[in-house]
């Protein structure tokens, strides 16, 4: 579950947000409010308000938003009590509050509203409040048996972790089995493997390097591995007459019959490699030693 909060203005347009019945709200909780609408629960929350005309943000704002097969398991009822538990764990259980559900999309969430005033008057402080409602909703969602969103973070970070691994098998496979000489030929047969390469332009209308699509998800070169970076996948690719021409002249590469000149960070990175890549087959071959 993932919980984010901040201090607002302008109570009653907040609160006709929450209660769209366009998005299916519901009341789910209600704390110190008689109202049972809109109008009346705005009503109460500037009638304390007004006990205090120096605090212009006056109401805190909170979306509570469980993970999409958690929010479909979750009845009003639970969703009742996962806001009663936040409310609690933010310390603001004798503040008016009220919440709404949106079902109006596939991700059921909460909106909560609480007034940032209590009853003596005296202003809630919101210091460090997003991340306050973070924490809060991840002991919550902890508490009921909820996911929480470190897990969220860690599996999402394995599939990235997956699909990166993909991609550099399918790029060595293609250098080993196809061994392209172009980078044309290197991309048709990335895209026959379902892998997407995209040269990245700057705004100099310079090749800059290259972003890998597959699965849905999207890299830069050296995101996947440090050998697929623009410079390192160019060298790479290079046959040892594209090596002696790109140190004699400004390096550039053909893309589908059209050159483009390489940025000046790619053309370091590319010369570099070139150098190394002479250097090693000079000395195996013995030239020059």
């Amino acid at each position: 579950m993932i919980g984010k909060g901040k201090a607002v203005g302008n109570t009653g347009a907040n609160i006709d947000y929450g209660l769209d019945k366009e998005k299916d709200a519901e009341i789910i909780f209600s704390q110190h409010l008689a109202g049972d609408n809109a109008e009346q629960i705005t009503d109460e929350f500037r009638l304390i308000q007004e006990q205090n005309t120096r605090c212009q943000k006056d109401t805190l704002s909170f979306i509570l938003s469980p993970t999409r097969e958690d929010g479909k398991n979750l009845t009003k009822e639970r969703l009742g009590e996962l806001t009663q538990k936040f409310v609690k764990e933010m310390g603001l259980k004798e503040n008016q509050a009220v919440a709404f559900v949106h079902s109006d999309k596939a991700h059921t969430h909460v909106h909560l509203y609480v007034n940032r005033i209590g009853f003596d008057g005296k202003a809630y402080n919101d210091s460090f409040i997003g991340k306050r409602s973070q924490l809060a909703a991840e002991n919550v969602a902890k508490d009921m048996g909820l996911t929480t969103v470190k897990e969220v973070q860690m599996e999402k970070e394995l599939d990235t972790l997956r699909i990166r691994l993909e991609i550099k098998n399918i790029h060595q496979k293609v250098l080993e089995n196809e061994r392209p000489k172009t980078l044309d030929n290197y991309m048709k047969a990335m895209k026959g493997q379902n892998v997407e390469v995209i040269p990245s332009i700057n705004k100099a209308n310079k090749l800059q390097g290259f972003r890998f699509e597959y699965n849905g998800e999207s890299f830069k070169g050296s995101e996947v591995h440090r050998s697929m970076s623009g410079g390192r996948l160019l060298a790479g690719l290079s046959t040892d007459m594209d090596i002696q021409k790109r140190l004699e002249k400004a390096p550039s590469i053909n893309i589908s019959g059209k050159a483009l000149e390489l940025s000046s960070n790619m053309a370091s990175a590319l010369a570099k490699k070139v150098i190394k890549k002479v250097l090693k087959k000079a000395i195996d071959t013995g030239i020059g030693f």
